[in-house]
């Protein structure tokens, strides 16, 4: 998990006013009929897929992949239907929130949905999963209070919840960084990669190979370094770093993760001027 700037300029004005026309027709139903209308919006949130990809950089917010065979779609953080709290507890979500940018993040189908890790059979994917912390407060539609409510899943538009995991840089698996300290803190990491799916095998095998690819530019590095000679190659291979620690690379946390890890490594890390512009 990286942290996503949630940027509603780069989504058209038109696309915005068909998600408020939604919603002012959502706010002037009656509760039997929101439902049904929800379900026949879809088009609404599909509308926004481009450009929340733009502000990831093709990547799922949860998982850094950016797999073409992929299925990648708009997942409501907080359920627009039903809300799954517990294993015998759910409630009907946030259907207020079914048309709210804030509410939207793009996300690879094996986060979004509820699948099976083939390595331990274990279930996987948010699905209508969004647990919290105690039970009060929870928003309902009379009482939208869910800027209060304290929620397990870590969210990747902030930024202290995205401090909250980082890369093993020894074997690729996401686990709690070292600020997360706490059973709370411990508990929403936890929970968060295993309901995002952050450990299964695929995701796995391609941040070792960004992990692979980061160490053998460092060690080529120090090799010229070590030479005292001034080689184009120098600047060209930390070009190479910079770019596979840049927010728009896959699997960016891995790969600076694993330069942390290497002596003078978090000198080549890229640094905030590094960072490219959204086309």
């Amino acid at each position: 998990m990286i942290y996503v700037k949630r940027d509603p300029t780069l989504i058209p004005e038109k696309v915005l006013k068909v998600a408020e026309r939604a919603q002012a027709q959502l706010e002037a139903l009656p509760s039997v009929e929101r439902k049904d209308f929800i379900a026949k919006k879809a088009h609404v949130w599909r509308a926004f897929t481009r450009y929340l990809s733009k502000m990831s950089y093709g990547k799922c917010w949860y998982s850094e992949s950016n797999d073409p065979q992929s299925f990648f779609a708009v997942d409501h953080f907080r359920p627009k239907g039903e809300a799954k709290r517990t294993e015998a507890d759910s409630d009907d979500g946030y259907p207020w929130l079914a048309f709210s940018i804030e509410n939207f993040c793009l996300a690879a189908g094996r986060s979004n949905s509820i699948n099976k890790d083939e390595a331990t059979d274990e279930t996987v994917g948010k699905g209508s999963w969004f647990p919290l912390l105690t039970a009060v407060p929870k928003a309902r539609w009379d009482d939208r209070c869910e800027v209060d409510e304290l929620p397990v899943l870590l969210d990747p538009t902030k930024l202290g919840d995205v401090d909250l995991i980082d890369i093993n840089p020894d074997d690729g698996r996401a686990m709690p960084s070292m600020v997360c300290i706490g059973d709370v803190k411990r508990l929403r990491a936890s929970k968060s990669i295993e309901l995002y799916g952050l450990n299964l095998g695929n995701l796995i095998t391609a941040r070792k190979r960004v992990m692979r690819e980061v160490e053998d530019h460092y060690q080529n590095l120090m090799e010229l370094l070590a030479e005292d000679q001034d080689r184009p190659a120098i600047n060209r291979i930390q070009e190479q770093i910079r770019r596979a620690t840049r927010s728009d690379a896959p699997y960016a946390r891995a790969a600076r993760a694993k330069l942390l890890q290497l002596p003078a490594g978090a000198y080549f890390c890229a640094k905030p001027e590094d960072l490219p512009m959204i086309a």
